[in-house]
């Protein structure tokens, strides 16, 4: 609870999920928010695309988008190496495209500039 936070759409503030979501951390060379639910503000397109550089390199994922104003806001991980495997069929969210709305405290933080908690998809 002293963490919990709603992910806005950086674009227009549209919800898009919230901390209660989160799934996973955030494999090295990827800033991204990794869920397993998003809100139904969140739509992908039905054709892959695959990585040619960076972490996503070789791997084929949807891309995700706010409903409201058309940004790219993550992915969707269709297929990869062993690396990031665990992250398939999940929507991980680019942090420089989320805002975060902490609700405790009431406070708006880019997503590039958090650190949640630890999670797994065990607990």
């Amino acid at each position: 609870p002293e963490e919990c936070a709603v992910f806005h759409c950086r674009g227009c503030w549209t919800v898009l999920g919230d901390s209660l979501q989160l799934c996973g951390q955030e494999p090295p060379g990827l800033s991204v928010l990794i869920c397993f639910k998003v809100t139904s503000d969140v739509t992908w397109e039905d054709s892959l695309l695959v990585g040619l550089e960076g972490a996503l390199l070789g791997c084929a994922y949807y891309s995700l988008f706010c409903r409201s104003c058309g940004v790219a806001v993550g992915f969707i991980l269709y297929s990869s190496g062993s690396e990031l495997a665990h992250l398939r069929d999940l929507f991980c969210f680019f942090k420089d495209s989320i805002m975060c709305y902490f609700l405790k405290n009431q406070m708006i933080i880019e997503a590039s500039k958090v650190n949640f908690p630890a999670v797994t998809l065990k607990e």
